[in-house]
């Protein structure tokens, strides 16, 4: 056993979601020996290179700064092996290579924003709203060849409200990820931590990456169903559909169940205060959208301005 202080940790992780955890080792005493992270992309208007949030953060507390282009180069692992890692930490970072995950003694601990073995993949806080869950959690788990199928280390779950979109529940899941991280390395470095193998399952829900067709809203489904593929994918990458014509993303919305015979896709509006679609088993109100080429309104502030 080693102290929770003398860990050598290695950290991989690449956006917001990532500096969570990586602030909450600095925070706690950890030994971060050094930051994992992609190289700088460009962004902006300007097209300036842009280090990622993991990068900033690990700037701002001096620690050492990795940007491989590739896992699997021979200098990158030479710099890897020199640092003596105990552990790796990945948070939101791509797919490691053997020779990284398997590298330090006590393996690579991952932290994953689902209750394992459901929702593995890229999206889980997505689909976990879109399929209209009340719950959902952060697990720790152990890394190894399959994607997120490791063994387990420690979960906590977490709440998903009627108002949550993806954007707040990231938030909530962010920070609850941070605080289990802290306890699963404390409980590897005491040595209190049993590992649970992951059980197949034939409910197993699933959360791949998130493409273009997954955005458009498809109207005769419940309207529930509807309201939750929006919150779902709020603020980003956002539902969508076409309004006379042109494209509109849907931030917000709410629903009212009632009898409804107007055809899927059409709409009605009193042109001051409501802009309703028609779903499966009754109306689909919206109350945030932004028209292409438009800014992102209330609906009321939208219909002052709408002309059919």
């Amino acid at each position: 056993m080693v102290p929770f202080t003398q860990l050598r940790i290695v950290f991989f992780g690449t956006p917001d979601f990532a500096v969570a955890s990586m602030k909450a080792l600095v925070d706690a005493g950890a030994l971060v020996v050094a930051a994992v992270t992609a190289p700088d992309k460009p962004a902006g208007r300007g097209m300036q290179l842009q280090a990622s949030a993991v990068k900033q953060y690990a700037t701002s507390q001096n620690i050492l700064v990795l940007q491989p282009e590739k896992l699997k180069a021979a200098d990158f692992l030479q710099q890897l092996a020199e640092l003596k890692a105990d552990v790796h930490v990945v948070v939101a970072f791509r797919m490691l290579p053997e020779q990284v995950w398997n590298m330090p003694l006590m393996g690579t601990v991952n932290v994953h924003a689902s209750l394992l073995p459901q929702y593995r993949g890229a999206a889980p806080i997505n689909w976990a709203i879109i399929n209209g869950e009340t719950e959902t959690g952060v697990t720790t788990f152990k890394l190894q060849h399959a994607i997120d199928t490791g063994n387990i280390l420690m979960q906590h779950t977490v709440r998903i409200l009627p108002e949550d979109n993806a954007g707040t529940l990231h938030d909530k899941l962010m920070e609850a990820g941070a605080m289990l991280l802290i306890q699963t390395i404390r409980g590897l470095a005491a040595g209190t931590i049993e590992e649970v193998p992951q059980l197949p399952s034939e409910h197993e829900k699933h959360a791949p990456k998130i493409f273009k067709e997954h955005l458009q809203i498809v109207w005769d489904k419940p309207a529930a169903e509807v309201n939750d593929h929006i919150r779902g994918l709020s603020p980003y990458p956002t539902a969508c559909t076409t309004l006379n014509g042109k494209t509109i993303k849907v931030f917000r919305s709410h629903y009212i169940l009632e009898n409804t015979d107007e055809p899927y896709g059409s709409y009605e509006t009193d042109h001051k205060s409501y802009l309703r679609f028609p779903c499966k088993d009754g109306w689909l109100y919206i109350d945030e959208l932004q028209q292409e080429g438009k800014k992102k309104m209330e609906i009321a502030a939208f219909l002052l301005g709408f002309r059919e």
